[in-house]
């Protein structure tokens, strides 16, 4: 840090400003024509910012505006629908909520002094446009808003969604977007420890990029994106500030790709993981040394939203030098490097007397920081610029107190005719060698098959502290070494389910990540998610994100874990409106987080050794639509996806976790999509490890068929497995929390041996799996 750029006005002025709007020209020409429809303001909100101002707007206001109204920066057409959390949040919900919505991550406590920070966040247009950087700075993005909250980022998870897998463009977006998450996880020494990734043509043109962080920390070590205490310095600090981005948060993640109008193509910010890691060790020693009062990270809209958060936040005012921005790009104007999105920046509040301190721990990390403004009582940002001023607002109008729409929605017109089209009425396999074509063909398709070729990529274990990483059924961090304190998170989503029926899709991927958690035995504590949905300016789109949001509000009451945080993803669309193939399949992704006593007591998804009790938790229903047979076997779509019951997934979690913690459960895995069939086959590859599978009892119990055994996608199931001097105390917990269950085989051998549909070596299972993305990228 120089002189200079710690006392600004002893900084030379530069001729960067050339011709500048600044609020006296605004106010003397208050008929001046402005871009406003290109920079995505609809006429009356362009109208209101000039009510607001009592004027038009400066170039730069205008373009301030442009970027913190837009969809993605102020929730504009889902905050009415988000303000439903908060109706189903109760106060024992509250309990361990130590930070929740509103800040850059929702932080919980996790016992002894610990507390978790977690978020999850969508990259996806811009992961269209540019796939690497716009997958890793999705991440870089995500891994400072665990900074910011005072925290270590330990750790990394991604869900992601791409187009057919055979379409020719796939490969492209595949590629980028995985060495993108792998090459700035990497870097940075983060694990990454769990997600999904799905293929459908739903996605073509909109894949999602969702990327989830968890970081660490003491309760005392917790901070806030506030600015109070007139006087205190603002300082930018990190990367210099480039030409990348600019527009990106305005543009891609409020505009649609369309094919028969001009396309918006801007810059995609440029990553630097190295610097990054660089500015997550400066932040923990500067937050150590108590020399940090409010601290934002700089992502979407970059300056303009930093400073009208911290200003808007802490109920205050600030005044910015624009022109002591350090800049890698000189030719920038005021407006560019306001509206920059260059990455791997922070901005602090500092105290006078606490400069010095700030400045000597950012030069031993080798980080250039300038003190661009201070805090003011004013309540008002202003910012200048060489001199002139070219902002003058009330931060709140910004940041806060943006344009809240209540968009019509209705149950699209196709809705009826998709739910009655029944995959239960589609012809199913009969005899053994059908059901056994019928799996062979399942297991190696897209979805179903092993992920390995991208998760290979990432490191899982750096770091020392990943208990279970995939193809696990969760990610478990050890998060204190003394005790094993540690936690462990799911994230899933299903956008088949959610098209059937956004409310259910909603609340089952709710149900799939708590189950996940459990079956690794951790108590469910928690939830961040991410909504990816079409146009809000589409009433379908619309009502599904109103019915999702809904039943996910409630879902999370009736489980008792709250939503501490999240993001929404809108305008993923690109076909005519009020079309059911308009927009992506709705996909509400659900990130669920549970708390270890000791990570000890962790349990694996597939089994070891000969000789284990394979038990079946749960009831089989006939429930195959929106299930992976339906896609794979029939290209089908349709139908009610399966049921939700929430208490029966309390009382599953119940037993999992109990079993987990008394060492009763040497494995357990979830039934989700596949079904058994699935859930066998990923137990024994897990390890290599057979079984053999008797379902007489089941069909005879639950009254389904053979098929509906195998591919069913009923919920509230999972499988286990235990030793058999264990066999007793399983059932004692099944029956005291009246969960069904059968003891359906045993494991051992080198085969999975399911009687009336074949034995099939685990090695070819095996191979099948981790044949399919290989063939088509590797």
């Amino acid at each position: 840090m120089t002189a200079d750029a710690l006392h600004p006005e002893t900084a030379a002025p530069d001729s960067r400003s050339g011709d500048v709007d600044t609020v006296e020209n605004a106010a003397s020409t208050p008929d001046q024509a402005q871009p406003f429809a290109e920079l995505g303001l609809k006429d009356d909100e362009y109208a209101s910012i000039r009510d607001i101002l009592g004027r038009r707007p400066t170039n730069a206001e205008l373009a301030m505006y442009s970027v913190m109204w837009s969809e993605h920066c102020s929730y504009k057409s889902s905050k009415k629908h988000l303000s439903t959390f908060g109706k189903h949040t109760t106060e024992k919900m509250r309990e361990k909520l130590l930070v929740g919505m509103g800040e850059n991550a929702g932080v919980v406590d996790i016992g002894d002094g610990w507390a978790v920070t977690f978020k999850v966040e969508s990259h996806n247009h811009p992961s269209y446009v540019e796939p690497y950087q716009g997958a890793a700075t999705g991440v870089g993005g995500i891994v400072r808003d665990i900074i910011a909250m005072g925290a270590r980022p330990v750790a990394v998870m991604d869900q992601l969604r791409f187009g057919a897998i055979d379409h020719p463009d796939t490969a492209r977006v595949v590629h980028g977007v995985v060495s993108g998450v792998g090459g700035y996880g990497n870097s940075l020494g983060l694990p990454n420890i769990g997600g999904e990734t799905v293929f459908d043509a739903a996605y073509q043109t909109n894949p999602l990029v969702n990327a989830l962080a968890i970081g660490v920390l003491r309760h005392e070590d917790i901070h806030l994106a506030s600015a109070t205490g007139a006087g205190n310095k603002v300082i930018l600090f990190g990367a210099r500030t480039g030409g990348d981005g600019i527009g990106g948060a305005s543009i891609l993640a409020s505009e649609t790709f369309d094919e028969d109008g001009p396309v918006k193509r801007p810059s995609v910010q440029v990553g630097d993981p190295f610097m990054e890691k660089v500015l997550i060790e400066c932040c923990l020693e500067l937050y150590a040394a108590h020399t940090v009062e409010g601290i934002q990270d700089l992502g979407a809209a970059g300056i303009s939203c930093a400073t009208s958060e911290l200003a808007a936040n802490g109920n205050s005012g600030m005044h910015i030098h624009l022109e002591n921005v350090l800049l890698r790009d000189p030719t920038l104007n005021a407006g560019e490097i306001l509206m920059s999105e260059s990455q791997e920046r922070m901005m602090a509040v500092v105290s006078p007397e606490k400069l010095a301190e700030f400045e000597a721990i950012v030069d031993k990390w080798d980080v250039e920081a300038s003190v661009i403004g201070e805090v003011t009582g004013d309540g008002r940002l202003t910012i200048d610029h060489d001199g002139h001023r070219i902002v003058d607002v009330d931060p709140s109008t910004v940041a806060i107190d943006g344009p809240v729409y209540d968009r019509p929605y209705a149950r699209p017109d196709w809705q009826d005719a998709l739910q009655a089209d029944r995959a239960e009425a589609l012809p199913r396999p009969e005899g053994a060698e059908d059901l056994a074509r019928a799996l062979r063909e399942l297991i190696a398709s897209p979805n179903l098959a092993s992920k390995g070729w991208i998760t290979d990529q990432f490191d899982r274990y750096v770091g020392g502290n990943t208990a279970l990483a995939m193809p696990d059924d969760a990610g478990v961090l050890r998060v204190d070494e003394e005790t094993g304190r540690g936690v462990a998170l799911a994230t899933d989503a299903n956008g088949r389910y959610t098209k059937l029926d956004p409310r259910t899709g909603a609340q089952l991927a709710l149900a799939e990540a708590y189950r996940n958690v459990a079956t690794s035995g951790a108590v469910p504590l928690a939830i961040s998610d991410c909504l990816n949905f079409g146009s809000p300016e589409d009433p379908g789109p619309m009502w599904q994100l109103v019915e999702a949001i809904g039943g996910l509000a409630e879902a999370c009451e009736t489980l008792g874990v709250p939503v501490t945080g999240g993001n929404v993803s809108l305008y993923n669309s690109t076909g005519e409106p009020g079309k059911i193939d308009s927009a992506i399949h709705p996909t509400p992704v659900v990130g669920v987080l549970g708390v270890f006593d000791d990570v000890a007591c962790r349990v694996p998804s597939g089994w070891q050794g000969e000789g284990l009790s394979v038990v079946l938790l749960g009831t089989t229903r006939e429930e195959l639509s929106g299930s992976a047979w339906a896609d794979v076997i029939h290209r089908h779509l349709g139908g009610m996806p399966p049921q939700v019951d929430l208490e029966a997934e309390r009382s599953l979690a119940r037993v999992l976790i109990a079993a987990a913690q008394e060492g009763v459960a040497a494995a357990a895995h979830d039934l989700s999509e596949g079904g058994l069939a699935q859930a066998l086959v990923e137990s024994t590859t897990r390890f290599g490890t057979g079984a053999q599978v008797d379902l007489d009892p089941l069909l005879e119990r639950d009254g389904v068929d053979l098929a509906s055994a195998l591919f069913s996608e009923s919920q509230a199931r999972a499988l286990a497995a235990v030793p058999a001097e264990q066999a007793a105390r399983l059932e004692a917990l099944c029956t005291e929390h009246g969960v069904p269950h059968l003891v359906i085989g045993t494991s051992g051998a080198d085969t999975l041996d399911i009687q009336g549909v074949g034995a099939f070596a685990v090695s070819e299972l095996r191979t099948l799996r981790e044949g399919t993305l290989p063939r088509y990228f590797a």
